[in-house]
């Protein structure tokens, strides 16, 4: 007999639980501004689809280059907050990405920290190549690195039992998978896209609770985040995300 798994609540995978928060201080103010600068070259005249969007926080940095963004997000506790916070430049579509019907194709699409909470990673790649994006658009896609420092200290401390390790507070947030760049673009290549550019966005040796009350102090200065941004894109395998810019084969 086969048992089918419980359906997932979204809106419950949202929030803050006793071992980790959803989302840190240290994700919204410095990897997000990090990001879009990484990705920022790389954007083409156009349209623009986010998927997943959580609460806005990442899609008011894509509103500073875009005029409008299409989001698709599964939670509705997500979309009512990002509708009260960004109104009529962002247009909002609650569906699941494996169900979802979209009317035109995007010169861009953004997949930021999202891909490891999936059932069907390559299957939702490959909608992406086959149907969503534009000839000649480019596709974003981003996640946390199991081969950041931070993972690999806390593998010897014996917090995790390997790099990859998907810990219970994580998936308790819905995570699936922990990426890597060779796993990350093996699944990008399995759904058929074309992996024109890869590197990572910022050199990581600590934990996100620990850069947030780092960030509360003065011994952080943006000088020093800096030269963590510069140094992971010599060390993309150290930074705390990693990303692929791709087009449609």
């Amino acid at each position: 007999m086969t048992i089918s798994p419980a359906p997932r609540d979204y809106d419950a995978e949202l929030r803050d639980n006793s071992e980790r928060k959803y989302a840190y201080n240290f994700d919204l103010d410095v990897i997000h501004p990090m990001m879009v600068r990484s990705f920022a070259p790389f954007f083409q005249t156009g349209n623009c689809l986010e998927l997943g969007s959580y609460k806005g926080d990442f899609t008011k940095r894509l509103l500073q280059h875009f005029e409008t963004v299409t989001c698709i997000e599964a939670s509705g506790d997500a979309v009512a907050a990002l509708k009260s916070e960004l109104g009529e430049r962002v247009e909002c579509v609650q569906a699941l990405f494996e169900d979802v019907t979209l009317d035109r194709q995007f010169d861009n699409i953004v997949l930021t920290h999202v891909l490891e909470h999936l059932d069907d990673p390559v299957g939702v790649l490959r909608r992406i190549n086959d149907e969503w994006l534009s000839e000649g658009g480019l596709f974003f896609l981003a996640c946390p690195n199991a081969n950041a420092p931070s993972r690999q200290i806390a593998v010897k401390m014996g917090l995790i039992t390997h790099n990859a390790a998907v810990t219970e507070a994580e998936r308790k947030h819905g995570h699936r998978i922990t990426y890597s760049l060779d796993t990350l673009e093996r699944d990008a290549r399995a759904a058929g896209l074309n992996v024109i550019y890869r590197s990572g966005v910022f050199f990581k040796a600590l934990a996100n609770f620990q850069w947030d009350r780092l960030l509360n102090t003065d011994i952080i200065s943006d000088e020093y985040l800096e030269g963590c941004y510069q140094l992971g894109q010599l060390y993309p395998d150290l930074c705390s995300s990693i990303y692929l810019v791709c087009e449609r084969s």
